[in-house]
């Protein structure tokens, strides 16, 4: 099951649930898919159960949707400041390649401190549910103010240096009244960053993570398929320029979710009731890698097994700006 948040025709939000074959009608009650999920949580019901006692009768046409660009982001907060954007990096199988070629150190024997963190990540990301799993890269992006819905442009900071899209997955989690993490499910994300910036120097990782990040309309509840296989695009003046498979998924990852999620969530923080949590799970397959240098107009596409809507992004860049600090 995935649900979808939208606008209808008249501009009021809704949310809809889409079936295994791809049917969609709106739900009853709820404008939210943060609404809904607390609402869930209260009654002591799986979301799955909750949303399927609210359909309606009425359909929706998601094709129709992408047409007008009327997706909202799958999740999202009243007070975007309770949104923390976050990620994990070096999460999969083959991701210390293309990092470690930023990174490379000046002698071929020495190990980069990316491929350090990817060879712990393989002895000891996956422990059993009884033991301590090694703590992966963590990075934090943004809070709910830097979301885009599918269909909406992705902003290029003046002061970028690139913008570089990263496919993947992303769990969304809202934090119950007794400071419980609870997952809602997930969805794809393109986990935008500046690569120039990051190989600029490693310890600038933390200002290539401060973009927009887009996630995909379709929020898939229950667990995520062990192998997931998807195909990442860049079109420019509507001819394809660029395409890779790419893989996500436990199978095709060095940690898993179960750590990642524990390493995130130990920090007292991170658990304060209300708030919502939108972390990304990491990728191993990037155009920069492959020397594409982005443009404004370019247009991203990631498609993935499990997700019917693309996730699709226009590139913006955005006027610079004259900020100063002034003695108060």
């Amino acid at each position: 099951m995935r649900l979808i948040q939208y606008l209808r025709e008249g501009e009021e939000r809704a949310v809809a649930m889409l079936d295994d074959t791809d049917k969609s009608v709106r739900l009853d009650g709820f404008s939210s898919t943060y609404d809904l999920a607390r609402a869930a949580a209260k009654a002591g019901s799986s979301l799955t159960a909750f949303a399927t006692a609210l359909r309606s009768d009425e359909t929706i046409d998601i094709a129709a949707l992408a047409r007008d660009s009327r997706f909202l982001a799958p999740i999202d907060h009243p007070d975007p400041a309770h949104l923390f954007l976050t990620g994990t990096g070096l999460t999969h199988l083959g991701s210390a390649e293309s990092r470690d070629k930023m990174h490379k150190a000046a002698t071929a024997e020495a190990l980069t401190d990316s491929m350090r963190m990817f060879k712990m990540g393989l002895e000891g990301g996956k422990p059993k549910p009884d033991e301590e799993g090694v703590q992966p890269e963590w990075f934090y992006k943004g809070d709910g103010s830097a979301i885009v819905a599918s269909g909406s442009p992705l902003p290029v900071p003046a002061f970028a240096l690139d913008g570089g899209e990263e496919p993947e997955i992303a769990g969304i989690y809202v934090i119950d009244d007794a400071g419980n993490p609870r997952r809602l499910g997930f969805c794809l994300a393109n986990e935008f960053s500046d690569h120039v910036i990051e190989r600029g120097n490693y310890l600038w990782l933390a200002h290539s993570k401060l973009r927009s990040a887009a996630l995909g309309a379709e929020l898939l509840i229950g667990d995520l398929p062990v192998d997931v296989r998807g195909t990442s695009r860049i079109w420019r003046d509507e001819k394809l320029l660029w395409e890779k498979p790419f893989l996500t998924g436990e199978e095709n990852m060095s940690h898993s979710i179960a750590n990642l999620e524990r390493h995130h969530f130990k920090y007292r923080l991170f658990r304060r009731p209300g708030d919502v949590h939108v972390h990304f799970f990491g990728t191993a397959t990037l155009s920069f890698s492959d020397g594409v240098k982005t443009m404004p107009g370019d247009v991203f596409e990631i498609t993935t097994t499990g997700f019917s809507v693309p996730l699709r992004n226009p590139i913006v860049a955005e006027e610079a700006e004259d900020v100063a600090v002034t003695a108060l």
